[in-house]
């Protein structure tokens, strides 16, 4: 009859050593220090003794911290300020332009020293045949004045003695920032024959893909044209006359090798939701050493109205607010519509004719004004510069591609671009089909 009550007290006595003991195997478990400990030893006898150290240890490390929080020390993590003001810091000023892809086609890195960490940033590029004059116009939007030696210009114009041999001047891509942070890109002539006669001339060992030199000067000019399609802002297209058919035949070639725009993600949604995604530049006409009877909004008008056709088929942003109509006479009541609808087109006249002011003649400014100059029929070459200037960087500035850029942002994607575009299958073939 003892039996049963040893029985019951067994039962009641019993629970409470497993319920303390679980809670120790866990700890321990978690722990790093309980891992080399017996097991046996642990559970029985050091389990009310290791069980502080965690709750010590836990508050160890954090009493401190608040203690130097409460010294005025920074938290950990804070930008030092040195380092945050170097980072506000605007870059090195630059006062000529250097190279972003050299003569033999080849990336440089040296311009990622002199751009910034900021999204507010605005490129220009320039497209034109030899001698038109690309160079002078970029360097006079850079901030140069037509006055200036042109020895002293952003980027180095064509000397008399090139010109006369028949040579050209730049040859890559060159790069200029300036303080508003606007890149300005100028490149080596299209379809240039300097080019091809180098070529010829020189025995370059070209391409195996290449059986021709000007299947390889072609498939250059195309792979630049492409390049800036694709990560400029607003391209210029610079011609000394109107107008070349061939230019317009080369820029529909170089629209259709442009590489899309690269895709965020790989999921396909679908081939209409990508469409509308497709960038592509504003695209501007400037003609240089434009004559007087160009100037009138008549001719202007005809002039827009030819290249309108001509690039009817084209998905370039050629129609804008970069016109400059209201800047003749009577341009304000020109028929054509609103701006809106106009071609993109800009004329300049020849620089050698701005230097100076021709001396007055007798009778140049009517009966009533002698001494004053003859009337032009439109605004000096500085006035029109500014113009153009102004309406190039208040263009709008699309993304270029599906995520913001920073300055730094854009040339790494510019290199990948141009990388792409070296390995392009579509150019390849059309240079093979050229050969």
């Amino acid at each position: 009859q003892q039996a049963p009550p040893t029985q019951k007290a067994g039962p009641l006595q019993a629970p409470p050593p497993p319920a303390p003991a679980p809670p120790i195997v866990l700890m321990k478990a978690r722990g790093e220090e309980g891992r080399g400990l017996p097991g046996g030893g642990a559970s029985q006898g050091e389990g009310p003794v290791q069980a502080p150290p965690p709750e010590r240890e836990g508050p160890r490390p954090t009493q401190p911290m608040y203690q130097l929080h409460g010294r005025g020390l920074p938290p950990p993590g804070a930008p030092d300020p040195a380092q945050a003001q170097a980072r506000l810091a605007a870059p090195e000023k630059m006062k000529t332009s250097i190279k972003l892809v050299d003569e033999q086609m080849n990336w440089c890195d040296s311009a990622l020293e002199f751009l910034m960490e900021q999204t507010d940033v605005l490129v220009v590029g320039a497209l034109g045949l030899q001698g038109t004059g690309k160079s002078t116009v970029l360097s006079l939007l850079a901030g140069n004045q037509p006055e200036e030696d042109p020895r002293s210009f952003v980027f180095r114009p064509q000397p008399p003695e090139l010109r006369e041999r028949g040579g050209a001047q730049t040859g890559g891509i060159d790069l200029f920032v300036t303080q508003e942070r606007v890149l300005f890109l100028d490149t080596q002539p299209i379809l240039s024959p300097a080019h091809l006669d180098h070529l010829i001339n020189n025995d370059r060992k070209l391409p195996p893909e290449f059986a021709l030199p000007h299947a390889y000067v072609e498939t250059q000019s195309l792979q630049i044209a492409a390049f800036l399609f694709t990560v400029c802002h607003v391209v210029l297209l610079v011609q000394d006359w109107f107008t070349d058919l061939g230019l317009y035949r080369f820029l529909q070639t170089a629209e259709m090798v442009k590489p899309p725009t690269p895709s965020p993600s790989h999921d396909s949604s679908g081939a209409g939701a990508e469409e509308p995604s497709e960038y592509y530049p504003h695209l501007v006409f400037v003609q240089t050493r434009a004559p007087p009877d160009c100037f009138s909004p008549r001719r202007l008008g005809q002039m827009q109205q030819v290249l309108g056709r001509l690039m009817a088929h084209s998905r370039l942003k050629y129609r804008g607010s970069l016109s400059m109509r209201e800047l003749l006479p009577g341009g304000l009541g020109a028929p054509p519509g609103p701006p809106e609808a106009e071609v993109n087109l800009f004329l300049l006249p020849p620089l050698e004719d701005e230097g100076d002011d021709p001396p007055p003649r007798a009778g140049g400014g009517g009966a009533l004004f002698p001494a004053l100059p003859p009337f032009r029929g439109r605004g000096g070459l500085g006035g029109l510069l500014a113009r153009l200037r102004g309406r190039v960087l208040a263009a709008a500035r699309s993304q270029l591609s599906h995520s913001l850029l920073t300055e730094r942002n854009w040339f790494h994607y510019a290199a990948r671009i141009w990388d792409g575009v070296k390995k392009s299958s579509a150019l390849a073939e059309y240079g093979r089909l050229l050969g």
